[in-house]
Parts: C-alpha cells; sequence; structure tokens
C-alpha cells in the first residue's frame, strides 16, 4: 500500500513537473512571438465625397454608390493582418464658405484592427456633400497611422489610397506639393491614386500625388474596376517590403553619413551634391547604386553621376547615366573591391593599415533642371542602394579596372597581325618578283 500510495505521488509530482515545464516555454514563446513579430501593414483608404459624386455615370449609379458597393466588397477581403482606416473628404460641410469646405475632412474608421460590420456601417452613412480638399485630407491622412515599429525599429508598409472624382479645389494647397513633403519626410508612405471618369487635369494632378511618393495612379470607369484595384493596393500592402531608411546626406565628405549595406532614401536639390560614406574591410568590395526620379517637369536633357573617392579626395571609379525626357527615372552604380594584403611581406610591413577598414567617400549629383515656374523644394527623391560583400578571391581575381587580363589577349592579338601583316608583304613582293621575271 506503502508503494502503491509512493508510487502515485511520483506520478502525480512528474505530471505536474511536465505541465509546468510545458508551460513555462509555451509563455516565453509568446512573448518571444510578440517581441519579434513584424509591424502590422497599415492602409488608410481616402474616399471623396464631394457633391460631385452624385454623378450617376458609372455602370448606371451613381459614383456615390459605386464606391460604396467596391468598399464593403474590399472591406470583405481585407487580409486579417491589415490594419486598415477610412478618410473622407468633402462629407460634412455643404455650404458655400471656402474656408470651412476646405477644412472638411474627417477620420470615418481609425487605421487599427477591422471590425467589417462597424466599417460598412460608417460607409453607408456617406452622401455626397461638399468641397474637395485633397491637399488638406492627404496631410491629416498622414498623420492617422500610429507609427508602430518593430523589435529591430523596422516599420511595416504604410500605404493611403485616395479615391477622388474632381481635382482638388483648396488651391493654393497643392495636393501635389503636400505628396512630396510627405514623401520628404522619409517615412515610408506611399500614395496610390484612383480616378473616377477623369477629364486631363484631374488625370495629371492624381498622377503627379502618386508619381511623388512611388505610388500608382489608376483611371476607373466601371464599379469592378474600382473593387479590383483597391483590392490588389490593400493585398500589396501585406506583402513583405523593403522600407528604405531616411538619411540626410552632406555637402562634404567629411561629415557625411556612414552607411552599411542597405537602402536609403534622400532628397537632393537642383544642382546640389550629396556626400555619403562606406566603411570598406580588406577583401570586401562595397557595390553602390542610385536612383534619381524626376518628380515634377523637368527639361529633357539629364544625367546623374555617382563617384567613389578616396577620404583624401582621390578618385577610385564612377558609374554615369544620361537621359532625353523618355523616362522619369535615371539610375546608374559602381563597384569597387578592397584587395587584401598580396604577399606575406606586404602583410607584415603594412599590418595596421591593412586591417583598418578603408573610408569610401560616395558622391551623387545630377544634371536636372526644372521646367519654367516650376517649384525647385523640396529636391528630387534619390535611392541609394549599398551593398558590401566579400570580395573575389586572390586565385580569380581579375582587375576591376582597366582590361586587367585582357592586356595578354590584346597582345597576342596585335602580335598576330603583326606576324601576318610581314608574310603578306613578302608573299606579295615573291608572285610580284615572279610575274616580272615570267
Amino acid at each position: 500500500m506503502i508503494t502503491s500510495t509512493r508510487r502515485a505521488a511520483g506520478v502525480g509530482a512528474l505530471l505536474a513537473a511536465l505541465a509546468a515545464g510545458l508551460a513555462f516555454p509555451s509563455t516565453a514563446l509568446a512573448d518571444e512571438t510578440d517581441e519579434t513579430r513584424a509591424p502590422a501593414p497599415q492602409v488608410n483608404l481616402v474616399l471623396d465625397v464631394s457633391g460631385s459624386m452624385r454623378e450617376r455615370d458609372i455602370d448606371g449609379q451613381s459614383r456615390m454608390a459605386a464606391a460604396k458597393q467596391a468598399f464593403n466588397e474590399v472591406l470583405d477581403a481585407t487580409p486579417e493582418e491589415v490594419r486598415l482606416g477610412i478618410r473622407t473628404l468633402g462629407a460634412d460641410y455643404p455650404g458655400d464658405d471656402r474656408e470651412r469646405g476646405c477644412e472638411d475632412t474627417a477620420q470615418l474608421y481609425p487605421v487599427g484592427p477591422l471590425d467589417r460590420t462597424e466599417a460598412k456601417t460608417a460607409v453607408a452613412t456617406l452622401a455626397p456633400t461638399g468641397w474637395t480638399p485633397i491637399g488638406p485630407a492627404l496631410l491629416a491622412a498622414a498623420g492617422d497611422f500610429d507609427g508602430g515599429t518593430g523589435a529591430d525599429g523596422a516599420t511595416g508598409s504604410r500605404r493611403i489610397v485616395l479615391i477622388s472624382d474632381g481635382e482638388d479645389t483648396c488651391a493654393p494647397l497643392d495636393p501635389c506639393e503636400v505628396a512630396r513633403e510627405i514623401a520628404a519626410k522619409g517615412i515610408g508612405l506611399t500614395i496610390d491614386t484612383l480616378g473616377l471618369v477623369p477629364n486631363t487635369r484631374m488625370r495629371q494632378q492624381l498622377s503627379c500625388i502618386a508619381e511623388a511618393t512611388g505610388g500608382t495612379y489608376t483611371s476607373i470607369e466601371h464599379t469592378d474596376e474600382l473593387t479590383d484595384r483597391v483590392n490588389q493596393l490593400v493585398d500589396r500592402a501585406a506583402d513583405p517590403v523593403v522600407v528604405p531608411v531616411a538619411v540626410e546626406g552632406a555637402d562634404r565628405c567629411a561629415g557625411a553619413p556612414a552607411l552599411t549595406s542597405g537602402l536609403y532614401t534622400d532628397r537632393q536639390e537642383f544642382g546640389q551634391a550629396r556626400w555619403y560614406r562606406v566603411e570598406v574591410a580588406p577583401g570586401q568590395e562595397v557595390r553602390a547604386s542610385v536612383s534619381v526620379s524626376a518628380d515634377r517637369a523637368v527639361a529633357p536633357h539629364y544625367g546623374v553621376l555617382l563617384r567613389a573617392v578616396t577620404a583624401s579626395g582621390r578618385e577610385i571609379v564612377r558609374g554615369e547615366a544620361a537621359g532625353t525626357g523618355r523616362t522619369d527615372v535615371l539610375s546608374t552604380g559602381l563597384r569597387y573591391p578592397r584587395p587584401e594584403a598580396e604577399d606575406e611581406d606586404d602583410e607584415n610591413e603594412n599590418e595596421n593599415e591593412n586591417e583598418t577598414p578603408e573610408t569610401v567617400c560616395l558622391q551623387v549629383t545630377h544634371s536636372f533642371s526644372p521646367a519654367s515656374g516650376v517649384k525647385t523644394t523640396p529636391g528630387l527623391p534619390l535611392e541609394l542602394t549599398v551593398d558590401l560583400v566579400d570580395g573575389p578571391s586572390p586565385a580569380s581575381d581579375v582587375a576591376a579596372f582597366g582590361l586587367g587580363r585582357g592586356w595578354w589577349l590584346l597582345g597576342a592579338l596585335v602580335l598576330t597581325g603583326f606576324v601576318a601583316g610581314l608574310l603578306w608583304g613578302w608573299v606579295s613582293r615573291w608572285r610580284v618578283a615572279v610575274w616580272r621575271t615570267s
């Protein structure tokens, strides 16, 4: 009896220990998951509810009815991981006071976990009302995001989807300039625009807003087009993205920010040079590329130059590209492998120098010039990619610049040509001599 009791007690203790052991790791795992989980993607739908949305020219129904139908379908299809919000413009003030009309933007549903029923109920109450304050609505929409970051400091994707059927009516606050200001903040925010039954001026304005932040513009003529496009943009927000890190280049190398491998974004004024620094260890290779976007009207001929320079000012290598107005993005790149010590004596003599990272200065310049009457600020968007990798091994190394071992081939070709020329001349003279004697 005593043995049975002890055995039962031992089994009970073992089960308790196993239960505790299973409970604690699961809690720790949950905590670890919470800490390392990537930030949720966020989407803010900005809907034009101005008076012109009463027009009945989309599949026999009003533009407002088409938008409501599309929103209901989008809300049903929104992925669980997406934090979605809805903001309106022109939904509340029906009067003629321009100042009040240009303040008419409101958060209909806050950016956060989606309650589909509540969001649909809020959309159902909308009725076409007032003005079209696109600029003020974009400024407010950019502030609707919670700004959450992950454990590594990364931010999730942030996307504004603007749906409008007309141009902004609140100039001089130009919505295109507002979009450029948002992009200049370097917060990784993309604005996509959709134009309902657009005219030329409206298409130009919405395209400019989208291009300023790397977004897209789409013309909409039918309800199913609106539903499909908004669904695509919401789904795209859930895709993994690399958000560029905002950095501010200097006017000289000495004060330039130090960069490591990554993707960076900056703004560059017309006629301005931007400098950045990269520390390259022995045996490493730095690969850099830069893209400059013309987000406004510019003269048709332009170029971009990326230079790698030593700290003392000696140019190492450069990459350059030119354009003639056929594209609004210009890119170029370069690579510089830093060799290791070639032999043992060299290593002993220059041990400290060979172990110290070399400062490589990257200079970006461009020759874009603004068209007449175009604002020059903020500067043009610049995207810089830096990659530090292991350089080529000595056994397979080929000189990074010039012809390298290609000189051997060139020499062989020159020698072959020289010998062939001598032989051909000798044969020609022999044939002439034979012809004369005959």
